[in-house]
């Protein structure tokens, strides 16, 4: 699977992002720097990571949804390249509206950092196949402005349209409708505020964020 995890200042989960690509996939992605015009070409994956792009000055992602490497991702998410666009990159996507609706302050203004439980709620995306409709997976969050919105009308929209991906179990952070990961209209981007890279491996306290990356893999290799 040949893959690039976007680089900007400030994120501090990039690197993260990459060795689980890489510990699943086989091969290291390309490390591509905001400031960049440009993608390699024939990629199978574009990693959005986490953390804190830009010192989230402004709004959270604001400034990295601005960034010159921005519009060749939107270039490539429209082409059917499959994008995953974790916590901070989940914000990122919503800024720079590959995906809708936006990502607020936590209900309760604090950050929050622990293993949550998730539902899936679309097994049938390409990001989502290893799972099992229902099935229940436990992934860890860390943010303080995860609080997904948007109006009633769109989250409707989305519900209808299957575009929910995972749902918190229960309360975490005051999100709408308790959505955790998001897909585009096509399907082929992913907006997800838990870290599945931080859950690949028995060493991470279990492999359940694993399935997410090997459905990708299982996709290209066919």
């Amino acid at each position: 699977m040949k893959s690039a995890v976007i680089v900007f200042p400030g994120s501090n989960c990039d690197r993260d992002l990459a060795v689980a690509i890489r510990d699943v996939g086989g091969i290291a992605p390309v490390m591509v720097w905001h400031g960049d015009t440009e993608l390699p070409e024939g990629l199978d994956l574009i990693g959005v990571p986490g953390g804190f792009s830009y010192g989230d000055y402004l709004r959270s992602g604001a400034m990295a949804a601005r960034s010159p490497i921005m519009r060749a991702v939107s270039q490539a998410a429209e082409r059917g390249v499959a994008v995953l666009g974790v916590c901070n990159g989940f914000q990122v996507l919503t800024e720079a509206g590959l995906l809708p609706g936006a990502l607020m302050r936590n209900a309760g203004i604090d950050f929050v950092c622990r293993d949550v439980p998730l539902v899936v709620e679309d097994a049938q995306s390409i990001f989502t196949s290893r799972y099992a409709q229902g099935q229940t997976i436990s992934i860890p969050v860390a943010h303080h402005d995860g609080n997904y919105f948007a109006d009633a009308a769109t989250l409707d929209r989305l519900e209808g349209e299957g575009r929910v991906a995972f749902r918190y179990a229960g309360p975490v952070n005051g999100s709408a409708r308790n959505i955790a990961g998001l897909l585009n209209a096509a399907g082929n981007v992913l907006g997800m505020m838990p870290h599945p890279e931080r859950r690949i491996e028995a060493a991470h306290g279990g492999s359940d964020g694993r399935g997410l990356l090997e459905g990708l893999l299982e996709l290209v290799a066919a």
